[in-house]
């Protein structure tokens, strides 16, 4: 069942932080300063983000000045519903040409090689036929891990020596999907911290010799983004998204923290949606992000 496993995935998270959240609720106390003070010290803590709960708490305190909202018990459904309106619906399947171009973006360490994995994975069972490219060619450790994948789910991959251009990488990779016909072509790239200058030019190099074969390409470029480094990870991800097309991301480690509120920071503050989530170590342990899903899983009772 889809929804236990993220129900799972949030455990830290919720009994760490949003648990706090629920006896709040149950506890048939009047709203008031001191109980809306005490939800925005939570929301806090759980790394939602102090511009994120601010905004979250002037918009209860409007609802219940216009509703009439009077106890806590109340305070539930309405917190619920601002975070859904925080967290946006995205299809369940990925569609767009054949060969779908997937560009994989994000520091070492984030957990990058392995959500493409996960991903390939996903793509692979529902019939597809990926394709991989080892784009981090500056380390050679990386393109190693992604073919170990590779072999582990059973998926073909275009790789050249370390320190080769990644661009060649990209362009033999996107050649070899369009005469092998596959449907999905997912890209790694060098997880290092560049100056913006430098990852900048790079990654629009890739994406310069891809569009040379297929200009509508690529079709989709995720940020792969650590949940356990919460608020600290927000000023990682601007940097990339100062510096290419990120669509998308990927939070990865969900399972293995309790910051799973940055989930409501990355939406408000960066304005791209967490389209996928990572939840253990396994291949199959990924779902695409469903935001009614995750707000049942943050505050189910402990």
């Amino acid at each position: 069942m889809v929804f236990g496993k993220i129900d799972e995935g949030l455990q830290k998270t919720r009994k760490g932080v949003f648990s706090k959240l629920t006896r709040l609720f149950s506890a048939k106390r009047k709203i008031d300063e001191e109980l809306l003070d005490e939800i925005e010290e939570i929301l806090i803590m759980g790394d939602v983000g102090v511009d994120t709960t601010l905004s979250i708490l002037d918009h209860i305190r409007l609802k219940v000045k216009k509703e009439g909202f009077e106890t806590a018990d109340e305070l539930d459904a309405l917190i619920k519903e601002e975070i859904a309106q925080l967290l946006e619906v995205l299809p369940e399947t990925l569609e767009g040409d054949k060969p779908y171009i997937i560009l994989v973006v994000g520091v070492n360490g984030s957990g990058k090689t392995t959500s493409i994995a996960k991903l390939s994975y996903y793509l692979k069972n529902k019939g597809n036929k990926v394709l991989l490219a080892a784009g981090d060619t500056f380390r050679a450790a990386a393109i190693e891990q992604l073919s170990h994948w590779a072999e582990r789910i059973d998926c073909e991959i275009i790789k050249h020596k370390a320190n080769a251009d990644p661009a060649a990488v990209a362009y033999d990779a996107v050649s070899a999907a369009i005469s092998r016909n596959a449907d999905y072509l997912i890209i790694d790239t060098a997880g290092r911290l560049h100056t913006k200058a430098n990852l900048m030019e790079e990654l629009s190099k890739i994406s310069r010799v891809i569009k040379k074969q297929l200009p509508d390409a690529p079709h989709e470029v995720i940020l792969v983004l650590d949940a356990g480094n919460g608020q600290n990870g927000l000023n990682q991800a601007k940097e990339f998204i100062r510096t290419s097309d990120v669509t998308s991301i990927f939070l990865a480690k969900l399972d293995g923290t309790a910051k799973g509120g940055i989930v409501l920071a990355i939406k408000e503050k960066l304005g791209i949606p967490v389209k996928y989530i990572g939840l253990g170590e396994k291949a199959e342990d990924m779902e695409i992000f469903n935001p009614k899903e995750f707000i049942e899983g943050l505050f189910t009772k402990v």
